[in-house]
């Protein structure tokens, strides 16, 4: 049956990076179909019951910034929330809340079903129809035919999806879900390149056969800070999580039965996270270690599964139960369910534009895990950048692209088009070479005006962050022209502080960028001075203090705004220029980078050869001037 209907877009599958794309593209007025092999499983989270952490807490940020739902989601739906690295520097605050997963899937599948222009269908999608180069449809197992201009791919651990427990295996795309077994050969056959990769996920234990007694308590914030930065009246529960560790007798029992581990056995041969490792590699590679920490999270406010945070693992059934109970606390645990590797197809990303379209197929965009990526909050980013971008492609409108200086996304999609990835990618604060740019806090402030200039931010709502800005500017102003003179009454109120004492005339933003130094201690000096809300206090407070290598950054952008501004041609022939290796060329042609800035960024392309291409392109660009002329 080919379907009546025709749809401009059709994103397959509904985990974190479909939900996003879907939702973006019906928002921006386009016909979309999602189509899943589950509708019950429509935003499920398979593995950590948590949104956030360690520079995924920016992408879910700017996420919301974009447009997409995962930070109104985990808002409604959070059991804890926590701002990590609170003692370091604002470039690596983080926000983490862990998840109530029954909850955060059924307010997502709520509002996936109440959304204007969205269709939803449970069916399994076999092949991508392709004319002249062009997508046109999907073809699904159950013999209908989607007809529409754009599709995005979004299959996760789907696709030829295999699960190992010890040394059985059987084929699903998550535990208990059927795989995708049809679609990544369609992928293949249309030319792109599918290879494999694997992931794990922990056993989910018995809260009632923990004794949390003996455990470390671990809650979350006092006064929790919400990830959207359109939620008001945030009052959610501070459930606690709880630390337990491994010992030398857990480290003996899996050293002792690693033959029962497909990892070990030969049975996966595909590449794991080297970030999040199994506690078999744990246990292997760090053998000096005594003890791992273990975080014990739940999953549910109702439930009393438990999430065994940091004990990713494949082994059998009988040596899980054995290696669990012989930690403290866990003497008696039962397990709900078994850890397990899954193992799945994946797409090379370097065969990527930036906006996430294939380079070879138009209309065809690929976002979350099918790129390589691991983790609910690097698919959500990519899914929502697709979202936008197929939308735009029925639009005609110019890509959405999002560069590594104005976001965490523009990061991650760029190390992944350019450089590949060989393992699942994650993203990490070390990754973005201006994190002291693209903070967390700042998110809206830099993003907004480009949200809104695409149509993703509302007037209503951009009015509101530039009224935020201007009022930072305005109070930095005023800091840098507002002086304290070094008479007696001032110096006794600095000794007060805690701080040093003044010699001379000294303007409040000189004083400010002190550590001990606070907005609040200033206007115990200077009574006067406005009081600010806590946001725009906290923003003021960092653009001072951080100001001399903020500036270093913004001309480090500069530098790298002039190389990324030289654009490669399309049709650039590398065979012609003189010079470079056949390694180089091999690599420029196989990732086709549009900018000099892309190129240099390509594993193996040395200085040496970009000094001959940006000399050929300067050659190519005088002729060009000497023909029209």
């Amino acid at each position: 049956m080919i379907y009546p209907k025709k749809y401009d877009v059709i994103v397959i599958g509904g985990g974190h990076a479909g939900c996003e794309a879907a939702l973006i593209s019906a928002r921006l007025g386009i016909n979309t179909l999602m189509l899943t092999i589950a509708l019950d499983s429509i935003g499920a989270m398979s593995c950590n019951p948590a949104i956030g952490g360690l520079a995924k807490g920016h992408l879910v940020k700017e996420v919301d910034v974009f447009g997409g739902e995962m930070a109104r989601n985990i808002d409604e739906t959070g059991l804890q929330f926590k701002i990590l690295n609170r003692s370091k520097g604002p470039a690596v605050w983080s926000s983490r809340a862990q998840a109530d997963m029954t909850a955060y899937k059924l307010r997502m599948k709520y509002v996936l079903e109440r959304q204007e222009n969205l269709d939803i269908k449970q069916e399994t999608v076999d092949e991508i129809i392709v004319e002249d180069n062009k997508v046109v449809g999907v073809a699904t197992n159950i013999g209908n035919e989607y007809m529409c201009n754009a599709v995005v791919v979004t299959t996760g651990t789907f696709m030829k999806g295999k699960i190992f427990i010890g040394l059985n295996e059987y084929k699903a795309g998550r535990a208990w879900e059927p795989p995708s077994e049809k679609l990544s050969d369609s992928l293949r056959r249309l030319g792109l390149r599918v290879d494999r990769l694997k992931t794990g996920t922990t056993p989910r234990l018995d809260a009632r056969t923990i004794d949390f007694d003996s455990l470390k308590i671990q809650p979350g914030d006092d006064e929790p800070i919400p990830f959207s930065f359109k939620t008001r009246n945030f009052n959610r529960p501070n459930m606690p999580c709880y630390l337990a560790y491994t010992n030398e007798t857990t480290h003996k029992i899996i050293l002792q039965n690693l033959d029962q581990s497909p990892l070990y056995s030969g049975m996966v041969e595909s590449v794991g996270p080297r970030y999040c490792p199994s506690i078999e590699d744990k246990v292997v590679k760090f053998f000096e270690k005594k003890q791992h920490q273990i975080f014990l999270e739940p999953q549910d406010e109702r439930s009393t599964e438990i999430y065994a945070d940091g004990l990713h693992t494949s082994l059998g059934y009988e040596v899980q139960l054995k290696f669990l109970r012989s930690m403290k606390g866990l003497e008696h645990v039962e397990i709900m369910r078994p850890g397990y590797a899954i193992e799945y197809d994946f797409v090379d990303p370097t065969q990527l534009k930036h906006s996430l379209e294939t380079k070879n197929i138009s209309g065809l965009f690929l976002a979350g895990q099918i790129n390589g990526t691991s983790g609910y909050e690097e698919a959500a980013a990519q899914g929502i950048i697709a979202g936008i971008n197929a939308a735009f492609y029925i639009q005609k409108k110019e890509p959405f692209i999002v560069g590594r200086d104005e976001a965490y996304t523009g990061v991650l999609i760029d190390d992944l088009v350019t450089k590949g990835t060989k393992e699942p990618y994650r993203m990490f604060t070390s990754r973005a070479e201006y994190r002291l740019i693209l903070r967390e806090d700042n998110t809206q402030l830099r993003l907004a005006k480009k949200a809104y200039n695409a149509g993703l931010m509302s007037k209503e709502y951009y009015e509101i962050v530039q009224e935020q800005k201007i009022k930072i500017e305005e109070t930095v102003k005023k800091l840098k022209t507002t002086y304290i003179f070094p008479n007696d009454n001032t110096n006794k109120k600095l000794k007060e502080l805690g701080t040093e004492i003044i010699k001379t005339k000294t303007d409040l933003a000189k004083l400010l960028r002190r550590t001990e130094i606070s907005y609040d201690k200033l206007r115990e000096i200077m009574p006067n001075l406005e009081e600010l809300e806590p946001f725009i206090k906290q923003e003021v407070e960092i653009d001072l203090k951080y100001e001399g290598y903020l500036n270093l950054q913004k001309q480090q952008i500069e530098k790298f705004k002039k190389y990324e501004d030289l654009k490669i041609p399309k049709d650039f022939d590398y065979n012609s220029v003189g010079g470079l290796s056949n390694e180089v060329k091999g690599k420029l042609m196989e990732v086709r980078p549009v900018s000099i800035g892309q190129a240099i960024r390509i594993p193996g392309v040395t200085p040496a050869a970009i000094s001959i291409i940006v000399v050929h392109l300067k050659k190519l660009s005088d002729g060009r001037i000497k023909n029209s002329a």
